[in-house]
């Protein structure tokens, strides 16, 4: 039997910061290749990813996670090495830990196991990714571009980030807020600050359009979401001289937006802000966006009511159903079917001394392997 402590010790020794694998999913491919799963390594961009199917028929269960882990930091702040992977009074230690190898480990243990012990009707698909912590472009995006060009599907998801709270099984995750940043720039025509009349200052308006966009409510929230909300992140003029109006000034934003909005709606109600602030002031503004994410739900059914009794058998008591937080790989696999998360509590994650209770990982994939057993055989 393969011991889910172990294999996460094992992942937390590969040095895997983003975009490095370090040996981490070459462990995996020994593991899964010989209980019958075919493994396709999947590389773009230097980023190195992994596919893994067990069976050829229907259904089909996923799980996504990833085994790539934020720097470490300062070695000589942490009480046991980084990568160390030291076990002390329960508790296992390393970068990685709660961040989630110990969530690739679990689904992974719990895949092996229901395998051995009454291999399903159906099929089990793994997606692991080694670019979830960095601009998830060649991560599971890469992996579901191959899985369309390859006529790969999947019927239901689950994705081992640690979305607990307090503890363990505590949340589900259902949903995710969307994630878009926007960057202004406001221009206007430089002067002297003796002949303001000379001028067209751009900051009075860049401080109009900032003071309007915090303030503006973008909605009351929904019936699985809470308010959206918008966070100025950054005002700059970089203007040394006390003397000089300057030509221009620039705000980002990051808006995370519920399911009343999705990202063109998020932009044209910015944009009407900015025009409205911008008028009779001789001023111009410029409007860029980045976008993480859309918003999404996966509404409470048959795949929540199986984590969920999962949860209770396990656990003794029953989740509650969220959709708070940031973003995670969720987002990318929604486009291909409904999609939850469950994981560990995420209290010490991209943290110095990151950290995990064994027990907590023994559990999750009991959790893990009590929703293999009720999706295929119920």
């Amino acid at each position: 039997m393969i011991d889910p402590v172990e294999l996460t010790a094992a992942l937390i020794r590969c040095k895997s910061v983003t975009p490095r694998e370090d040996g981490a999913l070459a462990l995996l491919e020994t593991l899964l290749a010989p209980a019958g799963f075919r493994c396709v390594r999947i590389r773009r961009s230097g980023i190195e990813n992994l596919f893994a199917r067990w069976g050829t028929g229907d259904p089909i269960f996923a799980f996504n996670g990833h085994v790539d882990v934020v720097p470490a930091g300062d070695p000589a702040l942490w009480t046991h090495p980084p990568f160390g992977a030291v076990e002390q009074d329960g508790v296992l230690w390393g970068r990685g830990a709660v961040d989630m190898k110990s969530g690739v480990a679990a689904f992974v243990a719990a895949a092996l196991t229901l395998l051995r012990e009454t291999p399903p009707e159906g099929s089990i698909s793994l997606l692991i990714t080694g670019d979830e912590e960095g601009d998830a472009i060649d991560g599971t995006r890469a992996i579901l571009d191959w899985m369309r060009e390859n006529d790969q599907r999947a019927d239901v998801c689950l994705v081992g980030e640690p979305t607990s709270v307090e503890r363990l099984g505590d949340v589900i995750k259902i949903g995710r807020r969307g994630s878009i940043t926007g960057m202004l720039r406001v221009t206007g025509k430089q002067g002297h600050t003796a002949y303001p009349e000379r001028a067209a200052n751009p900051l009075p308006v860049l401080a109009a359009i900032c003071l309007a966009l915090a303030e503006t409510r973008l909605d009351q929230g929904s019936a699985h979401f809470q308010p959206s909300t918008l966070a100025l992140t950054s005002i700059d003029v970089d203007n040394p001289a006390s003397n000089v109006i300057p030509a221009e000034g620039r705000a980002v934003f990051n808006i995370r937006f519920n399911d009343r909005h999705d990202a063109a709606s998020i932009k044209l109600w910015a944009r009407r802000i900015v025009d409205q602030a911008l008028e009779g002031t001789g001023c111009a503004a410029e409007l860029n966006w980045k976008i993480s994410g859309e918003s999404f739900l996966t509404e409470p059914g048959p795949l929540t009511e199986i984590a969920s009794d999962a949860i209770a058998a396990r656990q003794g008591w029953r989740p509650e159903m969220t959709t708070g937080g940031g973003t995670s790989d969720a987002r990318f696999m929604k486009d291909l079917c409904p999609v939850i998360e469950v994981g560990l509590v995420g209290d010490t994650m991209h943290q110095v001394d990151e950290r995990v209770p064994v027990a907590d990982i023994r559990d999750l994939s009991g959790i893990y392997l009590d929703i293999l057993r009720r999706f295929f055989h119920r």
